[in-house]
């Protein structure tokens, strides 16, 4: 079987997220091994959707209003300073996560035929994925080596549409967010 058969991702699909370039040296090589989205190009992320529209939905004039929506949100300071769990899933935590929610909830709102991770969750909880794994002696592992690392802090500037090659998931399109709000 190929990596794209074993993953449970479908040629054409799309999602929207956000980087945490400042994770990848803390988590890189834990995703690596125990996430299969990173495993298929996916960088350390916070999802805003996904699944997003198919990819054959996705046009200029979607786009645009793609671009418009996600302008409408401010740029966002947030940090990651904690290990959560769901259930076979280790996950960074971000603080506050009221940002991220916002985005989703915008997101969502618009286009209502993609809810979030098809609409499998009453609440979707912001999180960075690090591992997805039964075994809970490498969770635990891994949440040892990474509590002692934390804080992370990033700044959300934009948001990335990515598309499913069929192999890997590549990014399709880049959306700045508005500019953040002076200090008060």
């Amino acid at each position: 079987m190929s990596k794209a058969e074993t993953s449970g991702y479908q040629l054409g699909q799309t999602a929207l997220i956000i980087k945490v370039p400042e994770a990848e040296p803390l988590v890189g090589d834990w995703r690596r091994r125990f996430d299969m989205a990173a495993a298929a190009g996916v960088p350390a992320h916070v999802t805003v959707l996904y699944p997003f529209l198919n990819d054959g939905m996705i046009d200029a004039d979607l786009i645009r209003e793609l671009r418009a929506v996600l302008a409408e949100h401010r740029t966002f300071a947030a940090q990651f300073s904690q290990c959560r769990r769901f259930l076979g899933v280790l996950y960074l935590s971000p603080e506050p996560d009221t940002g991220f929610r916002a985005l989703t909830a915008a997101v969502a709102r618009r286009w209502p035929a993609a809810p979030p991770y098809g609409g499998q969750f009453a609440d979707v909880v912001p999180h960075l994925t690090v591992a997805q794994c039964q075994d809970l002696g490498i969770l635990d592992e891994i949440e040892a080596d990474l509590s002692h690392r934390l804080p992370i802090a990033t700044l959300v500037s934009g948001v990335q549409l990515l598309h499913f090659t069929g192999k890997e998931w590549q990014e399709q399109q880049s959306f700045r967010l508005g500019p953040r709000r002076a200090p008060q």
